[in-house]
């Protein structure tokens, strides 16, 4: 039986100080634009491991609106063979923090509005974050 490991993380919005909708998107280690998310630690909840993932990689203190979707996938982990990963995705309400990448594990993190999110999403994001993030703009609602 396959080792087994939860992940959570937020499609992370606020509105901005013009009044317009904001979309938080980070920079991974690869390059590659993708969404705060990281393992589960003992004794959390799902929820729990979000917020917590997206205050140390992001800087920013959310609040869970709803659940988006769950993305499940096998990876091959040098150590323990093939594992199987589920990642939970909430929107998440940022309230409170200033924007600070947490350089460990990240390069960057920034806003931007829906249409840039997207943009960059379809252009340099992963495959399945695709619908996670076109579902939560839609609970918002934009269409893409």
């Amino acid at each position: 039986m396959n080792k087994k490991e939860i992940s959570a993380g937020g499609v992370v919005y606020r509105t901005g100080e013009d009044g317009g909708l904001q979309i938080q998107l980070i920079l991974d280690r690869y390059g590659k634009t993708t969404l705060a998310k990281g393992k589960m630690e003992a004794g959390e909840t799902v929820e729990q491991t979000a917020l917590r993932e997206i205050l140390e990689e992001t800087g920013m203190v959310g609040r869970i609106v709803e659940p988006v979707d769950i993305i499940a996938y096998t990876y091959q982990h040098v150590e323990f063979g093939p594992v199987d990963k589920e990642v939970h995705y909430y929107l998440v309400e940022a309230e409170s923090g200033d924007l600070q990448p947490q350089i460990e594990e990240i390069k960057g993190v920034d806003w931007y509005t829906p249409q840039e999110a997207w943009s960059r999403q379809q252009q340099n994001g992963y495959d399945n974050n695709d619908n996670i993030l076109r579902v939560a703009l839609n609970k918002l609602g934009i269409n893409v």
